[in-house]
């Protein structure tokens, strides 16, 4: 389930795409079959001029992606698409709301890296109109389709597949709760995202000293150091990695165990970044903390040293620093208008990086340009 099989489930979902496109493989001959039934639909739609993508993406059809991105383990990148698709539309994507679906919503697809099977399988198992069929009592199934059915017609003609362990029911799920949760505290004033449903159980409420990476290239240069100061109870800091910091927030996130622990045998650390990581990706790592360091967030002011907690279930991430400290921190790095690294980030005069800085917006509004959203 990686980034864009996500996406494509969700795009399925929100009814921009005819069903069972999400799951099909490429060799497969039902993606040929699918690409020549899109054709022809989209021929139709040109000449009647509907639906239009405005009449698709509305507020029903967004909670329905929402529900299906928790249910399905989808990646975390998968939100931030979401939620630059909605805004688009005029449609807000309240994280909070999100929140709350994750803890409502149960894991029941059976995929990797949240459970043991892959796309291929998914599709077998009769693709996403059977996920869907699992999840109707909670989705508006009126919604439309880029087909000119709703939703429910899709469900109808789900196949029926017996004895197989893809897709599993509301009564019986792989996970008691959505994939994603989205976490608030004095780090991340606007939110930060984990996977919880891909990474260590024994690692999600933790306390831990924060080893801090300035960038991706100083970590690349120090995390096999064999001298690095870093223990398997630790939590890796990389900052200055989102969507200005970077820029352009790659996935610099799934930061890898440090050689010397490695060695040892320590497979999972608590990891935090303002960037992003691959829906492939498996670990205790939380992602996207808003707003990024390189615009004066809180995570430019952590410290090698410091104590940083997260509690995963009361939806917390917090540096364990004092208020006047982190005041007087919070104050000294506004008063150098950047981040640690600030020597080091050119900023742009002019072109088209000069218009991503002046107007590219954070992780919890999609990563947008401002101008682009309704």
């Amino acid at each position: 389930m990686g980034t864009a099989s996500t996406m494509a489930c969700l795009i399925e979902t929100l009814g921009l795409s005819l069903p069972m496109s999400a799951t099909a493989p490429a060799t497969h001959a039902d993606r040929r079959r699918i690409a020549e039934s899109s054709g022809k639909r989209a021929t139709e739609m040109a000449i009647v001029g509907s639906p239009r993508p405005g009449d698709l993406i509305t507020p029903a059809s967004v909670r329905n992606a929402s529900i299906v991105l928790q249910a399905i383990g989808g990646s975390t990148n998968g939100l931030i698409h979401l939620t630059a698709i909605a805004a688009r539309s005029g449609v807000p994507l309240d994280l909070s709301a999100f929140d709350q679906l994750g803890r409502e919503i149960p894991v029941l697809l059976n995929l990797k890296p949240s459970g043991a099977h892959y796309m291929e399988h998914f599709h077998y198992s009769g693709g996403l109109p059977a996920l869907l069929r699992e999840l109707a009592p909670l989705l508006d199934t009126s919604a439309p389709t880029v087909s000119g059915r709703p939703l429910a017609d899709s469900i109808t003609h789900a196949e029926a597949t017996h004895n197989q362990d893809v897709i599993r029911t509301l009564a019986a799920p792989l996970k008691p709760e959505g994939a994603i949760a989205i976490l608030h505290g004095n780090l991340a004033p606007r939110g930060a995202v984990i996977k919880h449903s891909a990474a260590s159980p024994s690692l999600l409420r933790h306390t831990g000293r924060a080893v801090v990476f300035d960038s991706v290239q100083d970590m690349a240069a120090r995390i096999d150091l064999p001298d690095l100061d870093v223990a398997p109870d630790d939590i890796l800091v990389l900052r200055n990695t989102g969507p200005k910091g970077a820029p352009g927030m790659p996935e610099a996130g799934y930061l890898p165990i440090p050689l010397r622990l490695a060695r040892q045998g320590v497979k999972d650390m608590v990891r935090i970044s303002d960037a992003r990581m691959s829906g492939t990706a498996f670990g205790t790592i939380v992602l996207h903390i808003t707003p990024e360091s390189a615009i004066g967030g809180p995570l430019a002011i952590v410290q090698t040293g410091d104590l940083i907690s997260m509690d995963v279930e009361a939806r917390r991430i917090d540096l364990l620093i004092d208020d006047a400290d982190l005041s007087a921190r919070l104050a000294a790095c506004q008063a150098t208008n950047a981040s640690s690294i600030s020597s080091v980030r050119q900023i742009p005069t002019r072109g088209y990086a000069r218009l991503f800085e002046d107007h590219i917006l954070q992780a919890d509004q999609g990563c947008d340009f401002d101008f682009l959203q309704r």
